[in-house]
């Protein structure tokens, strides 16, 4: 009879998993972002994206997560994919290559990856409001002050 093997944590994930998973360099929530996007999902899991953009770039990324393991790996991934693209290429992220990239997130975690990436799409997408509006940023930093 074959024992089933038991899953070592640090043993049996991914180099690329192991760091995203413990980075916190990025946890900080920025007061006025150039884009800000939040997403959640059914496990009472989040993640919030804030974006600073240099024109159409992105220069950095800062996360607000609260989670577990799975979703600040692929928080952090979703941030390190993105920093340094063109605003424009950064819509092309997916859930794939985070999971690609984290290599032993697992089909079944996929949810996480789908929603640090829908954070980081509604942070784009407030981002190119505030382009295309930039008085709106003014406004809600005299708000917010």
């Amino acid at each position: 009879m074959s024992q089933k093997k038991v899953f070592d944590f640090f043993q049996d994930h991914s180099e690329n998993y192991l760091k995203m998973a413990f980075d916190l360099s990025r946890q900080q929530r920025l007061q006025h972002p150039d884009g800000q996007g939040r997403s959640g999902s059914d496990c009472g899991d989040l993640v919030e994206v804030f974006l600073v953009l240099d024109n159409a770039r992105i220069q950095s990324v800062y996360l607000h997560v609260e989670g577990c393991f799975n979703t600040y790996a692929c928080a952090n991934t979703v941030a390190y994919l993105a920093e340094g693209l063109a605003v424009a290429d950064a819509w092309r992220i997916s859930a794939d290559q985070v999971l690609a990239f984290l290599e032993t997130l697992g089909e079944q975690k996929r949810h996480c990856a789908e929603m640090a990436v829908a954070a980081l799409r509604n942070a784009l997408r407030d981002g190119g409001a505030k382009q295309q509006a930039p008085w709106k940023k003014i406004y809600q930093r005299k708000r917010m002050d």
